[in-house]
């Protein structure tokens, strides 16, 4: 099979990630919602996970001055809402009004969660690294908060249930069905 090779380096041709919802505080109590499409696990143990925020962002700003965030993960019928929340900034809206979600009080941390969002993380910032446009901000999982109904056996999460949204390029998905379990390969011989 033959490949194309790029003239410039770019992250076009990576595939979709899941859109993730960062939720903090200004220093007046004002909640704030930032909706990012690059997120990621970082770590099992301790539970980390990473996001990309714009350096120029407001909400870089209010989790710097803090030093906590929400990650709440939206379900693809929430997808206007999430829209807006990457749309608009929250230096002139007030987006929890705008979009008329809640502000879920945390557990541990400053930062609001977001009510109607199926799953919610509660995250204190260990690591921002520079790296040009973007800030990568990695906060350790302090507390997650999960729909009950999406709990499974042992807890696990019912992702169809959960209706994941993706992004990729300016484009929104939706999760398409499940292929295998990891390690499924170790049972064939």
């Amino acid at each position: 099979m033959s490949k194309t090779v790029t003239s410039s380096a770019t992250t076009r041709y990576f595939y979709p990630w899941p859109i993730s919802l960062v939720s903090t505080v200004d220093e007046d109590g004002k909640p704030n919602i930032i909706t990012i499409a690059a997120s990621s696990i970082c770590s099992s143990s301790p539970p980390s996970v990473g996001v990309a925020i714009g350096t120029a962002q407001y909400s870089l700003t209010l989790i710097e001055r803090t030093g906590d965030f929400g990650v709440n993960l939206p379900r693809a019928g929430q997808v206007s809402e999430v829209d807006y929340c990457g749309s608009h900034s929250g230096r002139t809206v007030d987006k929890f009004q705008a979009v008329e979600w809640t502000p879920q009080p945390s557990t541990i941390i400053t930062s609001p969660l977001i009510e109607e969002c199926p799953v919610s993380m509660e995250c204190k910032v260990v690591q921002k690294v520079p790296l040009g446009s973007h800030t990568w901000v990695i906060g350790e999982i302090v507390a997650v908060h999960i729909e009950e109904e999406l709990l499974g056996p042992g807890g696990t999460l019912d992702i169809p249930a959960a209706e994941p949204l993706l992004a990729f390029w300016g484009e929104y998905y939706g999760l398409g069905e499940k292929i295998a379990d990891w390690h499924h390969s170790r049972t064939q011989t």
